[in-house]
C-alpha cells in the first residue's frame, strides 16, 4: 500500500519498508512516530486528509547533510559574505501504513 503524508512543509509518497529522510524531529533514534495528516492511503484520497488513517515510521538516525556554501556579493561595493550551512535531518524507516 501506497500513501502520501505531511511532514515540515513537506509532502512524501511512500509504501511500506521505504527509507525516507524529513526534516528534523524531535524523537531519539529507535522511537516510532505517527503521522495523522495523511492526504492519500491505498486508493483513498482525502479531502483534504483522510480519516482515521495514519503512517507509522521508526527512527534510525539524526544526522546533518552536506555542506553548502552560501555566498552574496554586490558587485562594485566591495561587499562579500560566505557562509556555510548544513541542514540537519531525520532518517526515517515506514513501518506500516493504516487505514481504519
Amino acid at each position: 500500500m501506497k500513501a502520501i503524508f505531511v511532514t515540515g512543509g513537506k509532502q512524501y509518497y511512500v509504501s511500506e519498508g521505504d527509507v525516507i529522510y524529513v526534516e528534523k524531529l524531535d524523537a531519539s533514534v529507535g522511537s516510532d512516530i505517527t503521522f495523522d495528516e495523511v492526504l492519500m492511503a491505498g486508493e483513498v484520497v482525502g479531502n483534504p486528509t483522510v480519516k482515521n488513517a495514519s503512517v507509522v515510521a521508526t527512527v534510525e538516525k539524526q544526522g546533518k547533510g552536506k555542506k553548502i556554501t552560501v555566498f552574496k556579493y554586490k558587485p562594485k561595493k566591495k561587499y562579500r559574505k560566505k557562509q556555510g550551512h548544513r541542514q540537519p535531518y531525520t532518517k526515517l524507516v515506514i513501518k506500516s501504513i493504516n487505514v481504519k
